[in-house]
């Protein structure tokens, strides 16, 4: 039995068309690190919170929780330390306070394009590792910090081109060789 050639052309673009939202996707795919974890808090619902324009007025944030931080304008918040990368443009900033429950490596995930610094006794810590994917919001960027005890870091968010962002904090699982 053959299928007339006007029904079989309506069938592959009623298939393709069920593949979108698959497809749509496929941009958070493409990360080496294994991101289940980021993903599923990125599928959640955010606590919104006010970031910080100087360290007393950064919000507390925890490992393992999806934040939607409103951010301030950049000339208007003051750093613990100079951001690592500055920018001229008109950008949005803000501090959070970190609480990690042990020493280790950690990882810092946001939706959008943002700068992400973290400040231990006056001095940046340097990143370990980062990754990002242009298409994809949750998360976009992603960079992994080595933080050396159980105490409370500062994150610096700064050059975000929009007023809020979307961050979660994690411990970072053994890497996979």
């Amino acid at each position: 039995m053959s299928i007339p050639r006007g029904l079989s052309f309506l069938l592959a673009v009623a298939l393709a068309g069920a593949a979108l939202p698959v497809l749509a996707d496929d941009a958070c795919l493409d990360f080496k690190w294994d991101v289940s974890k980021e993903r599923a808090l990125f599928a959640g619902t955010p606590a919104s919170l006010t970031a910080g324009h100087d360290l007393k007025s950064a919000p507390v944030v925890l490992p393992d929780r999806l934040y939607k931080l409103r951010l301030a304008a950049q000339d208007a918040v003051t750093f613990a330390v100079e951001p690592a990368k500055k920018t001229a443009a008109p950008v949005f900033a803000g501090l959070a306070a970190l609480q990690i429950p042990a020493p280790g490596s950690y990882r810092v995930a946001l939706d959008l394009p943002s700068w992400i610094d973290v400040v231990s006794n006056g001095m940046l810590v340097a990143a370990q590792d980062f990754q990002g994917q242009h298409a994809c919001g949750a998360p976009h960027k992603i960079v992994e910090f080595d933080l050396p005890a159980a105490q409370t870091f500062v994150l610096q968010f700064s050059n975000a081109a929009s007023e809020s962002i979307l961050v979660t904090i994690i411990a970072a699982p053994p890497r996979k060789l």
